[in-house]
């Protein structure tokens, strides 16, 4: 009996060598190959769909505008982390091991922090382009040219990097945390800690200063666009006219709904659990951690759904890509952009 406890115990580990291992996640083979498969399929429509903006934009001279160029970076920053960062993550949080060593770790624990932040961030951008394309469209075209959002772009990718390389490696986001961390590490684990301070700067710097910018300016836009919408429908003379512009005023207030929707659930769970855990003594279980990270991750699944395939001059680009070189049929390059 002893020895039968012993080998089950040995298999439960990550590394069953080692006298320090963690221990592995103990869950039914079903659940696990369930977990496996939905994440595997949320990875695949994070790289392909965010692929499939970024070729689009690339081959069609017609998108290739200052608001593209900004989410052609955008579907970059996603495709990364979802080809770079969430296999890992996916062994990981089922697994409940990780198998590359302390400083693939920190360069895991970096790369996710880049892309994330770079997601955020380009949303942001994107929100300051939209407010300024709807609510000054007279001096849009000479104030946003692809050089200054080219500028805008390459600044935010090299403080996404900058940042998260250097507070993961310098460890300050951890400092004070070093007995707590010494006790509960164990050979197979790779989490990242926050103390009390890096905590709600992450907080205030990654979320909530960003999405206060794009809550007030998306709020603007939505403001602005209905005023216009009533303007033009005093104005013109129809019915059917007066139902169109109904229409894209509900087609609007629809997509920025969805907009921030989509980015406040997304990233609400994990930028509070992040900042309240210090607080609490880390109470939070692994399992609720994982689930908070995946929950982030979602925004960069959905952001090529939103910015990609609710856009007409999109579905006609991907209906094009997809005819062409899939499908062979070459006079499908004959479809206009609306």
């Amino acid at each position: 009996m002893t020895s039968n406890e012993t080998n089950t115990q040995i298999v439960f580990l990550c590394y069953p060598l080692w006298p320090d291992s963690c221990l592995k996640v103990q869950r039914n083979v079903v659940v696990k190959v369930a977990i496996y498969v939905f994440l595997l399929l949320m990875i695949l429509t994070t790289v392909f769909g965010n692929l499939l903006i970024i070729i689009s934009i690339s081959h069609f001279k017609q998108l290739q505008s200052p608001t593209h160029l900004i989410v052609r970076s955008l579907a970059a920053s996603d495709c990364l982390l979802g080809s770079l960062v969430m296999p890992n993550s996916m062994v990981r949080s089922v697994e409940g091991c990780w198998y590359l060593g302390d400083f693939m770790c920190k360069v895991h624990a970096s790369l996710d922090t880049s892309f994330s932040i770079s997601s955020v961030l380009h949303l942001s951008l994107i929100s300051v382009d939209r407010y300024m394309a709807i609510c000054d469209p007279l001096r849009y075209r000479m104030r946003v040219t692809n050089n200054k959002v080219t500028a805008f772009i390459i600044f935010i990718w090299l403080f996404s990097f900058v940042y998260s390389f250097s507070v993961v490696f310098s460890g300050i986001i951890a400092v004070g945390l070093e007995m707590m961390i010494l006790q509960t590490h164990c050979v197979g684990s790779c989490v990242l800690f926050f103390n009390k301070q890096w905590g709600i700067i992450c907080l205030f710097l990654t979320f909530l200063l960003p999405g206060m910018i794009m809550s007030s300016l998306y709020m603007k836009i939505f403001y602005v666009a209905q005023k216009h919408a009533k303007v033009m429908s005093e104005r013109v003379t129809g019915r059917l006219k007066s139902q169109s512009s109904a229409h894209r005023e509900r087609k609007a207030a629809k997509t920025l709904a969805i907009v921030m929707g989509v980015f406040l659930f997304c990233w609400l769970p994990f930028f509070t659990v992040t900042a309240l855990d210090p607080f609490f003594n880390f109470f939070t279980p692994a399992v609720v951690f994982d689930a908070v990270i995946w929950f982030g991750y979602l925004n960069s699944t959905c952001n090529p759904l939103i910015y990609g395939f609710f856009y007409p001059c999109f579905q006609s680009a991907f209906k094009i890509l997809i005819s062409t070189y899939i499908c062979g049929i070459k006079d499908c390059n004959t479809l206009a952009f609306d």
